[in-house]
């Protein structure tokens, strides 16, 4: 395996086939050592969260998959860690698509004038640019085509990709009494150009709730399994 990047939550191999491996490590996102899925760096750091993360991975990956939603993924290996991936061109230096259910996290930092935590906000999506040194800021769907990033077409697919990801990744946790407020998905391009699902899909890309309560991470995993 070559290693071609050592990122905040995984690291990422290319394997002798083309694909590629993702590594899951300990480490969540956050500040001051509380977990927020939005923060862009490294808050604190959790034993065994790596293959908890991948195993939550694994079961939503593998029902998007059964529900027909194009994604990267092809195995995982819980007791390694690891999970094979198909290979994947990212839209420009990578964009994240946030749908969100409630009012929560950044959403009422910027708009805590209009509204209150815990708001429904009926399956919104936003986009932002994967740019630490940028604070990973938010872009339209006309910024994203005039930068030449993600077509209009490409864009409203995603859109409705995103909702209709979200809507099955909401429906296995309402099967277990937990209430999804948002979640942050990440798409890219396949060899034949076709858009899917790209990244992992975990407690470190959503927030769930139960009883109007955050679920923390580690919670998340005992929880669904």
């Amino acid at each position: 395996m070559e290693l071609l990047y050592k990122g905040k939550t995984k690291d990422v191999y290319r394997l002798e086939d083309g694909n590629y491996r993702l590594v899951f490590k300990d480490d969540l996102t956050g500040e001051d050592g509380v977990f927020d899925p939005g923060a862009n760096s490294v808050g604190l750091t959790i034993e065994g969260m790596g293959k908890e993360n991948l195993k939550v991975s694994t079961l939503f990956f593998e029902h998007l998959n059964d529900h027909g939603i194009r994604t990267h993924y092809i195995w995982s290996n819980i007791d390694k860690g690891y999970m094979d991936v198909k290979a994947a061109k990212a839209f420009g230096k990578g964009v994240e698509f946030i749908c969100r259910y409630r009012a929560v996290g950044s959403f009422i930092r910027r708009y805590g004038a209009y509204v209150k935590e815990g708001d429904k906000l009926n399956a919104y999506v936003e986009a932002t640019l994967k740019d630490d040194e940028r604070g990973d800021p938010l872009i339209t769907a006309e910024g994203l085509e005039a930068l030449g990033i993600i077509t209009e077409d490409q864009y409203k697919y995603i859109k409705k990709n995103t909702q209709d990801i979200t809507a099955l990744v909401s429906k296995l946790l309402d099967a277990k009494g937990l209430e999804l407020y948002d979640i942050k998905l990440e798409f890219g391009l396949d060899q034949y150009n076709n858009i899917m699902l790209i990244d992992e899909l975990s407690s470190g890309n959503m927030r769930v709730y139960k009883d109007g309560k955050v679920i923390e991470p580690m919670d998340l995993s005992a929880l669904l399994f």
